[in-house]
């Protein structure tokens, strides 16, 4: 799904007023029925990570910690069983699973005789049954699966669609008899940064020379794309010259810009694949 900037603005602005949740999803749908779901939710996702990035240090002052705490232990000492962790977390605006994590931090500080490990934190967070007490295991736990962009849980979502999306291109690379090379291939090669997929006959793909495709699935937005560039996109360009991004979810059109500089950008696998030998693959 390939958005101009009016129509991705427009969406982006429709999500400043609605909470991170899943209700706010299917509204979202409601609103924009011509969009996949898939694309909405990328979008919806990306977005609301730029408000927590925005948001992120007022949350972590001392100050704000400590009041968090606070409000923590007065409402699981009224009611235990009550979502105290998740109903706070909706209230100050910030994500569940974050909040779940200032506090188990906060707790395990005031109860270990030393300061957690990263290591620790993230462990009881994929498995809350590890938290030394189970009144906040379970408020833990609640933060985890009620949030739908941070956390283990989602981590481990994402990566599997990203897997899934990887695999699908190989195949679609298998289909059309195209020789290739995997990113696992290329390190055990020596690259440290590589695309997906090197290709080792170039194609062209609508007038112009393909070496290489990176499989994204994501919404390609302004942020997002621009850092891929910076940090990914023309470092492969340096290295193995032009070629091709799939964001499987759909891209902002006016981003599809540095075509005559040798990044093109599609929202699938394209049709008009041209081998060497000018047939279509």
């Amino acid at each position: 799904m390939i958005l101009t900037k009016a129509q991705y603005d427009e969406i982006a602005q429709c999500l400043v007023s609605v909470p991170p949740t899943r209700q706010s999803l299917r509204k979202l749908k409601q609103r924009f029925p011509s969009q996949s779901q898939a694309t909405l939710l990328s979008i919806f996702s990306q977005e609301y990570q730029k408000h927590i990035k925005r948001t992120h240090a007022k949350h972590h002052t001392s100050e704000a910690i400590e009041s968090y705490y606070q409000r923590y232990l007065n409402g699981v000492e009224e009611n235990g069983a009550a979502p105290v962790l998740l109903e706070l977390a909706n209230e100050v605006e910030y994500a569940p699973s974050l909040m779940a994590r200032i506090i188990l931090e906060r707790f395990l500080q005031e109860h270990e005789e030393a300061p957690p490990s990263k290591s620790v934190i993230n462990s009881m967070l994929r498995d809350p049954s590890q938290i030394p007490d189970g009144v906040l295991a379970n408020q833990v736990y609640q933060c985890i699966v009620n949030d739908c962009c941070y956390g283990p849980l989602v981590d481990c979502i994402k990566h599997a669609i990203g897997h899934e999306h990887e695999v699908l291109l190989r195949d679609l690379l298998l289909e059309k008899n195209l020789s290739f090379l995997d990113e696992d291939q290329l390190r055990a090669r020596g690259y440290d940064k590589t695309p997906d997929f090197i290709l080792q006959v170039p194609v062209a793909v609508e007038g112009h020379i393909i070496h290489w495709i990176e499989s994204k699935a994501s919404f390609g937005d302004e942020c997002s794309h621009h850092a891929y560039l910076h940090d990914q996109f023309w470092s492969y360009w340096n290295r193995f010259g032009p070629g091709l991004v799939i964001y499987w979810y759909g891209f902002i059109q006016e981003l599809d810009c540095n075509r005559e500089r040798g990044i093109l950008l599609h929202a699938c696998f394209p049709a008009d694949i041209v081998t060497l030998c000018h047939s279509v693959a």
